[in-house]
């Protein structure tokens, strides 16, 4: 039987978040401890905390919102690949061939590891290269997740990597946890909140393997 892998980070104020991006915080509103017939709580965070999805406006002028995601492109088969240990960046040699029409490619590096250690943020992740988005792009693949909080590392802040990307007809997922994730394809299920006009949000995503 088809077991659940889940790859979602945990949401909460201990959850590493990019440097610059709001903090995570959950707060009590009512409490059954205080005494109130029932808890509720308010949450504060970014729209790419966690795990997320970036949209095409999340960098591209005019780009689609992420309430207007296709559920079909989200859901189906992904292909994990894994990236050599030694590995400090994915480039376009570490890309290997692959079925022609796969639509969603998921990269597990160290980063996973490092995640499921317990580290928090860590500035030396393993990312995506431009020449490697390019490929993406020509093979069409649609979908491009990533085990860092970012995509790319991009010390220049001109984002090349998400600006191919979105700008040619991807949709990326950040902060994946695939240290469970075996390589090959599976069954990718991922949601993302419904957020009118926002370029991103928090998803639950797991594969079915």
């Amino acid at each position: 039987m088809a077991r659940p892998v889940d790859l979602t980070a945990p949401l909460g104020s201990s959850t590493p978040t990019f440097p610059g991006d709001p903090p995570i915080r959950v707060l009590a509103v009512r409490s059954l401890a205080r005494g109130d017939p029932y808890a509720l709580s308010t949450l504060a965070l970014g729209s790419h905390s966690g795990t997320h999805l970036d949209a095409p406006s999340h960098f591209v002028p005019g780009g689609a919102a992420v309430d207007t995601a296709d559920l079909e492109l989200l859901n189906g088969p992904a292909l994990v690949l894994e990236v050599p240990e030694g590995a400090r960046a994915i480039g376009a040699s570490e890309l290997p061939a692959w079925p022609s029409g796969t639509l969603r490619v998921l990269f597990r590096t160290r980063n996973s590891a490092r995640f499921a250690a317990g580290e928090g943020f860590f500035d030396d992740f393993v990312a995506l290269t431009d020449a490697a988005a390019a490929v993406l792009l020509e093979r069409g693949v649609r979908l491009v997740g990533v085990d860092g909080l970012s995509v790319e590392r991009d010390p220049s802040r001109s984002f090349p990597v998400h600006h191919r990307l979105l700008g040619g007809g991807a949709w990326i997922l950040e902060g994946l946890r695939l240290a469970d994730a075996r390589a090959g394809v599976h069954e990718l299920r991922c949601l993302p909140l419904r957020l009118t006009g926002a370029d991103g949000s928090p998803c639950r995503a797991a594969l079915w393997t």
